[in-house]
């Protein structure tokens, strides 16, 4: 199970990710990178078929100013990934002689945060049919088979405003969001990455990194106990 989810902050944008691959076809779990970069100031992360991701990848690598330079975004990320979906849709053998199961085609979603050269905030997905969903206004945005519970854990969250705060509490809550997946889900896991990314530019957190944000997620944690343990000493 894969889960890439992006928070737009007041003054940043936070990209995060786990980093197990489960091939239920083969039965194994691997640990993978999920996020890259994107120019300086943007990152990118995916979810399914992992070689149209990586036929992605080699396309950003070469030319990141053909999306972060597009006055249309949405149209310059379906320029560079339309064709690579195609490609491997025509090339896709559906049925295999002696196996069984339904034939599908290689589904795969990109999700894109960060700014453009003009210093523009953006979060845009692009899907299997090639359709581009912009989610600047709603600022959080998940893909992958965990993205019905990240969007959940995203809204549980929503009370605290996390698109009105800066970028270092929305990392603090990316990474609270990803390890509670971590917790209910078993296909969920592996090292968890974070980009933090302002206009000035895009950088992942190291290990070392995470592991002080989880200080403060725990931080965090032990004070809404508190409030909660202190909530009924007074009547209303």
């Amino acid at each position: 199970m894969t889960v890439v989810l992006a928070l737009k902050c007041a003054d940043g944008i936070v990209l995060a990710a786990d980093s197990q691959i489960t091939d239920s076809a083969r039965g194994l779990s691997y640990p993978a990178q999920k996020l890259h970069p994107l120019g300086g100031t943007a990152a990118w992360g995916g979810s399914g078929a992992r070689s149209v991701l990586v036929d992605v990848k080699e396309l950003f690598e070469a030319n990141p100013g053909a999306v972060l330079g597009a006055p249309n975004l949405g149209r310059a990320l379906q320029q560079q990934v339309v064709p690579v979906l195609r490609h491997h849709y025509a090339h896709f053998v559906k049925e295999v002689p002696g196996e069984t199961g339904p034939g599908g085609t290689p589904a795969t979603y990109v999700l894109v945060a960060g700014y453009n050269e003009d210093g523009v905030p953006f979060l845009a997905d692009i899907d299997p049919h090639g359709l581009v969903g912009r989610y600047e206004e709603a600022g959080f945005h998940a893909i992958g088979s965990g993205a019905a519970m990240a969007q959940q854990a995203g809204a549980l969250l929503a009370h605290f405003r996390m698109t009105e705060r800066d970028v270092d509490h929305g990392v603090l809550a990316a990474v609270r969001v990803l390890d509670a997946l971590r917790i209910t889900s078993p296909s969920v896991g592996g090292p968890v990455d974070v980009y933090r990314m302002t206009a000035d530019g895009a950088r992942g957190l190291d290990p070392e990194e995470i592991e002080r944000v989880r200080e403060r997620v725990r931080r965090w944690e032990e004070l809404e106990e508190k409030l909660l343990d202190g909530l009924f000493d007074e009547p209303v």
